[in-house]
């Protein structure tokens, strides 16, 4: 298992041939990313976990006080610690594969599309919004299937 995160809007592309997922931490994101494990063990491919964040939506640093402002580094390794403790037993369930993190500052949209190059394939979980909902809103999902440089495996909620 490997780990890999990259400050502010540099987004590089995942490991070769791998099956990259998004994983925002919620209930859909583990079923896209069990999907993911699935996937990786029957063609023998890695699996690249990604997640997006923004300072509204970074957890707080280890040590973090009121009125302490952290910095970037510290935000990234927060997010990133925080991804690897919500995904661990998931992925130790799937020995076999190679799994490794990695954790943007960007939008999340951007951040899986750029991350599918040279990618074997990306898993995106759906929030399940249909219809009007989902026209005004745009979806990650959406954005991913229309822009990503691989193909687009997205997965109903669990």
């Amino acid at each position: 298992m490997t780990t890999d995160s990259a400050p502010d809007l540099t987004v590089e592309p995942a490991a070769a041939h791998s099956i990259v997922v998004g994983h925002d931490g919620s209930k859909g994101a583990d079923a896209a990313l069990r999907c993911a494990l699935e996937l990786a063990t029957d063609l023998a491919a890695p699996v690249t976990i990604v997640r997006a964040w923004s300072i509204a939506t970074a957890p707080r640093p280890t040590g973090w006080t009121f009125g302490y402002v952290s910095s970037s580094d510290e935000l990234s390794e927060a997010v990133h610690d925080e991804l690897v403790a919500k995904t661990k037993d998931l992925v130790a369930s799937f020995p076999a594969v190679q799994a490794s993190y990695r954790t943007y500052q960007s939008g999340a949209a951007r951040s899986l599309i750029e991350a599918s190059r040279g990618a074997r394939m990306l898993v995106v979980g759906s929030r399940g919004l249909g219809g009007f909902a989902e026209m005004v809103l745009g979806s990650v999902s959406d954005q991913c299937v229309r822009h990503a440089a691989c193909p687009v495996l997205v997965t109903k909620g669990p």
